[in-house]
């Protein structure tokens, strides 16, 4: 799609048409497997997109800030799952959120957060939703399935004097499938997140527990999941947008990232064989996913205007508002002429959650035009 010309740079550009398309995939793929998808909106955090998840079949979303939380509930969404473990001092304002209608689970995964979280609800007379996170594969935090704590932590939840919370389910994120690259691994790891989480919630309801919910999920994992038995929902977040460390993993193609950074060049050093842009690590963001793995991009994949890569242009450096890419192509170019001032690249980024960060909003490539969709940080 032709994108219009003189646009101040640095800027987010999303490609609607192709974020529908990922967005349609992941729900086909959910719907095929017979499990609820539940959206993690930490990614976009923007109510544009996660109103065309929901239209596309998610029901509920997954949060990882009470901000976000709040956001979305003030435009209708009300079944939210905050998927980080609750510190005390946030205990308020999830029981405000929950007062205000909104049906807010809370995550815990420890004896002394399970306590804490049933003795605020019964001072305060109110009963808070709570899911217990499980650790199946060591990337995080979260309680083994087969730990004995599983059940100390559900007892805790149910105090003697009763009312302060209700175990809802457990859930589970296989963050180490970021690591792998092969199918059969992923295969391995989407079953190895399911299997764990099962037989957590086996566990629970053996020992008189109740246990509704089993939510897994990741977007390697939820790509690569050939049967989710006894899952209630998955959550996935990346693949809206997708980017290169998901390429690397191999659950998309660079085509498929729909999230670029638009920058233009202002300057070059013909004698290191440099080309400047005014896109540095301020509007890529630091992260640098893509070391571990088989090619590593720097901060981000060059590409001409029109999404073709520019492979000879190595993204190796960056300061705050510059960004430095090596030609590494035939020495003898002529950079200043190939590239003149001015000239508009886009940037594919390692990791689309963190660059989307830098900025307050999205330009969206959409019939034709480019529009502005509001997006927010902070918690």
């Amino acid at each position: 799609m032709p994108i219009p010309s003189a646009l101040e740079t640095p800027l987010l550009l999303l490609d609607e048409a192709q974020m529908q398309r990922n967005i349609d995939r992941m729900q086909a793929r959910m719907d095929a497997l017979g499990v609820r998808f539940r959206p993690h909106v930490k990614t976009s955090k923007c109510a544009e997109i996660v109103r065309r998840q929901l239209a596309a079949g998610a029901r509920g979303i997954t949060v990882s800030t009470l901000k976000e939380a709040e956001r979305f509930a003030a435009e209708g969404i009300d079944d939210i799952l905050y998927a980080v473990a609750i510190a005390p001092a946030k205990l308020d304002h999830a029981m405000r959120l929950a007062r205000e209608g909104v049906r807010l689970t809370v995550l815990v995964e420890s004896v002394a957060g399970a306590a804490a979280l049933a003795r605020h609800g019964i001072e305060r007379r109110h009963v808070h939703e709570v899911m217990i996170e499980i650790d199946t594969d060591g990337h995080r935090s979260g309680v083994r399935p087969d730990d004995t704590v599983l059940n100390e932590i559900a007892r805790a939840l149910r105090t003697e004097r009763g009312g302060g919370a209700r175990l809802a389910g457990v859930m589970t994120h296989a963050g180490s499938s970021y690591a792998l690259d092969t199918p059969e691994a992923l295969a391995r790891m989407a079953e190895q997140e399911r299997s764990g989480c099962v037989r957590a919630a086996e566990r629970l309801r053996a020992a008189g527990h109740p246990c509704e919910r089993v939510s897994v999920g990741s977007t390697p994992t939820a790509l690569s999941a050939r049967a989710l038995d006894g899952v209630t929902e998955v959550r996935a977040g990346v693949y809206v947008f997708f980017d290169l460390v998901m390429a690397g993993v191999g659950v998309c193609s660079r085509d498929e990232i729909a999230l670029s950074v638009l920058c233009s060049v202002i300057g070059h050093r013909e004698d290191a064989g440099w080309v400047i842009t005014d896109g540095g690590w301020m509007a890529m963001s630091r992260d640098r996913g893509t070391q571990k793995q088989r090619r590593d991009f720097g901060y981000g994949a060059v590409c001409d205007l029109h999404g073709h890569p520019i492979e000879a242009l190595a993204f190796d450096d960056a300061n705050q508002e510059h960004g430095v890419l090596h030609w590494t192509g035939d020495g003898n170019v002529d950079l200043a002429r190939r590239f003149p001032l001015g000239t508009q690249l886009r940037i594919l980024p390692n990791h689309a959650c963190s660059t989307a960060a830098q900025f307050d909003r999205y330009s969206v490539l959409l019939d034709g035009k480019i529009r502005e969709w509001p997006r927010f940080n902070g918690w």
